[in-house]
């Protein structure tokens, strides 16, 4: 287990360092799409001349004998989630970071950009299943309490099952949020839950992934490891064909992902851990602002 001053120290770094883009990038761009859903009743007061009659409170009127009008205010109480993949593939990662240290940094971004404007902040962890869901909350403290369980938070499993985490999560948020879900998106037939979330939030997909995964090196022979199974296949890398044939079925498999995002349409931010993921986040607010 990790020393306080430790945690703290990591922590801050990852502050330190997302500052900037939330500063110069993330967080305009994020309070003009992420609008308030929805209206909240104010307050009801006398009618003035020019007011909109379908605001008329009849129950009010009638009992003063005079016009009185509903006023309501748009509601900017928003709930934001990190949804972040914890399973044992993200741990990969062929030069200095891994998927799931590139996703650290990705997730302090989000969130303080959300505690910019004033929302609440949460968090999932998820592997086979919902590991750790804690609610929302305002605050710089809470986001950084955030931050400390997403960094050293231990996965009880190494398996990942996107269809049964989702499952559970569209059956615990109920007021409508944004849910940016951080993973390799390495499983299978979780279109279903993810439809139904999305009808009643904003869903943002973050794919993570290595270079490695889809270029394999000429160095001989090698083991490839699963590491969710643990399952190993020695391979030969000097054998050009076995490496066009790997990288063939990467693309495919890359291409029938975002086919099958497409088809559901769901947001899709790629991005890759050799690669700063300012443009990516940079082009993604950019479309969603002209889009609307």
């Amino acid at each position: 287990m990790p020393k306080v001053k430790e945690i703290l120290r990591r922590v801050k770094n990852i502050e330190v360092k997302t500052n900037k883009l939330v500063e110069g990038l993330i967080a305009g761009n994020y309070h003009s799409i992420f609008k308030g859903r929805g209206i909240e009743f104010s307050e009801v007061r006398e009618y003035i001349p020019g007011d909109d009659i379908r605001t008329i409170d009849w129950n009010v009127t009638a009992r003063f004998n005079y016009p009185y009008i509903k006023e309501f205010i748009e509601e900017r109480d928003l709930n934001m989630y990190i949804v972040f993949d914890i399973s044992a593939s993200n741990n990969f990662g062929s030069f200095e970071k891994s998927k799931k240290e590139s996703g650290f940094e990705i997730a302090a971004s989000l969130m303080f950009a959300a505690l910019k404007n004033n929302d609440n902040v949460g968090l999932c962890l998820f592997t086979d299943h919902i590991e750790r869901f804690i609610r929302p909350r305002k605050g710089k403290k809470f986001i950084l309490k955030l931050l400390r369980e997403l960094i050293y938070y231990k996965a009880k499993s190494s398996k990942t099952d996107i269809k049964k985490a989702l499952t559970c999560l569209s059956r615990i948020i109920k007021k409508r949020s944004i849910i940016f879900i951080i993973s390799d998106f390495i499983s299978e037939d979780f279109e279903k839950p993810v439809n139904f979330l999305k009808n009643k939030n904003d869903v943002i997909f973050i794919n993570i992934s290595d270079i490695r995964e889809k270029d394999i090196p000429n160095i001989g022979y090698v083991f490839l490891e699963d590491d969710e199974t643990g399952e190993q296949i020695l391979v030969n890398t000097a054998e050009e064909d076995f490496r066009k044939i790997y990288t063939q079925k990467i693309k495919e498999k890359n291409n029938a992902f975002q086919t099958r995002m497409k088809k559901i349409k769901i947001d899709l931010i790629q991005l890759k851990t050799t690669e700063s993921f300012e443009v990516p986040l940079k082009k993604f607010f950019y479309l969603k602002r002209k889009r609307g």
